[in-house]
């Protein structure tokens, strides 16, 4: 798999100078960001669809967001929220130097209680990306079944867990049992969903792709 990952990351085109600043720190520092061969299916559903509102839950240290803005057309406009006052700081930092930072709006606070906010304004998204805290998910989602337009796309990072998410909870770090039941319970959900139609990727840490169904 490493292989693979890797023959289809080198085709990824090379960051513009910012976001690849941004990407060193993250390696450097342990910062997890969209990995390279992940970053091929987003610029791929961007290009493809182009969304003029996005979503991001889980904004890190501002990478996604700042690529979601290199490669989505200009007038597209992107919400992004952040809960670690840390990441967020640094977030607000890197959006702030980059050329498309008019695009990006850094939401600071509870991913819950900002979208149960947003809900209540009727704001709505035509393209969201999910890459929080993942035993979050399924909680997120009674969320995002109301901020995403009919025609909108979810897609969601790191899915599988580095393949644990395949395995018996048994053979799984007790520490980390309460993440791998609630993973494989939000994917149960998303695949089996009547509302939506999902298929897994698996490039990176797994990619679920999930539009309503019509």
């Amino acid at each position: 798999m490493d292989l693979i990952d890797g023959y289809i990351g080198s085709f990824e085109p090379e960051l513009p100078e910012n976001l690849k600043k941004i990407e060193e720190y993250g390696i450097k520092n342990l910062v997890p960001i969209i990995r390279t061969e992940s970053r091929s299916v987003l610029r791929f559903l961007l290009k493809s669809r182009k969304p003029g509102r996005i979503l991001e839950i889980g904004t890190a240290i501002g990478f996604s967001a700042c690529y979601m803005a290199y490669y989505s057309a200009s007038d597209v406009r992107i919400k992004t929220i952040e809960k670690m006052p840390e990441r967020a700081e640094i977030a607000a930092e890197n959006i702030k130097k980059t050329d498309n930072s008019d695009k990006i709006t850094l939401c600071f606070g509870d991913a819950v209680e900002i979208m149960q906010k947003m809900c209540e304004d009727n704001e709505k998204f035509d393209f969201i990306f999910m890459d929080a805290a993942k035993a979050q998910y399924s909680n997120y989602l009674t969320y995002i079944k109301k901020l995403l337009t009919d025609d909108g796309l979810l897609l969601t990072d790191n899915i599988l867990q580095e393949g644990s998410v395949a395995a018996s909870k048994f053979s799984v770090i007790r520490r980390d049992r309460t993440i791998h039941q609630r993973m494989r319970e939000f994917l149960d959900e998303m695949m089996r969903s009547e509302e939506f139609n999902s298929m897994i990727v698996p490039v990176g840490d797994g990619l679920l792709i999930s539009t309503r169904n019509r």
